[in-house]
């Protein structure tokens, strides 16, 4: 049965304590919400994990979820594969409440078996790369999340972000997957990217460290241009210019077989660059060569 909450907040039940699980139970503990229970895959794992809250909650095995009380608020914060044998555990209980998930590839549907039990489904993911639990929380703040799902979910869930500090959007369910690949774009795939960065400067002597350190302040100097102009405005360097012979020469230099990806990547991501750049007013015939000199590389 439900419990009787005598908090001014909702009780809340998270599954799957793990980085942005335990990152919303830190941020939402501050917030004055009761983390009741917590779910994890092993008992002695999860109770360590609580550790980083200040009132302890119950914890619970995966494999003892039958025994959970409902919360009126339960996340479920397990890995993307895990979330629709989750849903059909909670399904199984007495009653019913407000689940979310934390998927950013997932609509609400995956939990639609909750929703045919009498549940408010919803999914709330932030738009911030959670490395632990501690920074995680502290970095939902000002931070902006996708929520969906039903009326009544989405009216909870952006309860929860402005509670959070956080500013909420709603997408379509189905355009989900697509809206992670955005946020897969922007965060992981700059850290692959970078990592080429890092790479290719190392062929050139330095050490991986040493790479890393004077890329930053470049990289850093990237990401506040674009948070005060567009996309167009924000290129700087050689393909903004239309440097045909700069061009040529990193083409030359990026030929060489031990550095077939870095190439690759160049040629592709050159020309949205000069997509962005023409935006901008970069002569025609100067764009067209430059297209030219990039195809014509392709391996």
């Amino acid at each position: 049965m439900k419990k009787n909450i005598s908090h001014s907040k909702p009780g809340i039940t998270i599954v799957g304590p793990g980085r942005v699980g335990m990152a919303l139970a830190i941020a939402l503990s501050r917030r004055r919400y009761p983390i009741e229970t917590i779910v994890g895959l092993r008992l002695s794992k999860t109770q360590k994990s609580t550790a980083l809250l200040d009132a302890q909650p119950r914890v619970l095995a995966a494999k003892e979820i039958q025994k959970l009380a409902l919360s009126e608020i339960t996340i479920i914060a397990t890995p993307d594969d895990q979330i629709a044998s989750v849903a059909d555990e909670l399904a199984k209980l007495e009653g019913a409440a407000t689940v979310f998930h934390t998927s950013g590839a997932l609509s609400s549907d995956a939990l639609i078996k909750l929703k045919e039990r009498g549940w408010q489904i919803g999914s709330i993911h932030p738009l911030v790369s959670v490395s632990d639990p501690m920074s995680g929380a502290e970095q939902f703040s000002g931070s902006y999340w996708c929520v969906e799902g039903s009326r009544t979910a989405v009216q909870v869930g952006k309860s929860l972000v402005k509670d959070l500090a956080g500013t909420s959007f709603s997408i379509a369910s189905k355009k989900k997957p697509l809206y992670h690949a955005a946020a897969v774009m922007s965060a992981g795939n700059i850290v692959a990217l970078f990592d080429v960065a890092i790479e290719m400067l190392m062929n050139c002597g330095l050490k991986a460290g040493d790479a890393k350190r004077v890329l930053l302040p470049l990289l850093d100097s990237t990401v506040a241009n674009l948070s005060r102009t567009t996309s167009e405005k924000a290129l700087t360097g050689t393909f903004a210019r239309g440097d045909i012979a700069t061009i040529e020469r990193h083409l030359r230099v990026l030929s060489g077989d031990d550095l077939t990806e870095a190439l690759e990547l160049y040629r592709l991501l050159g020309l949205r660059s000069l997509k962005l750049a023409k935006q901008n007013g970069l002569d025609p015939k100067t764009a067209k060569s430059i297209t030219e000199q990039l195809i014509s590389k392709r391996k």
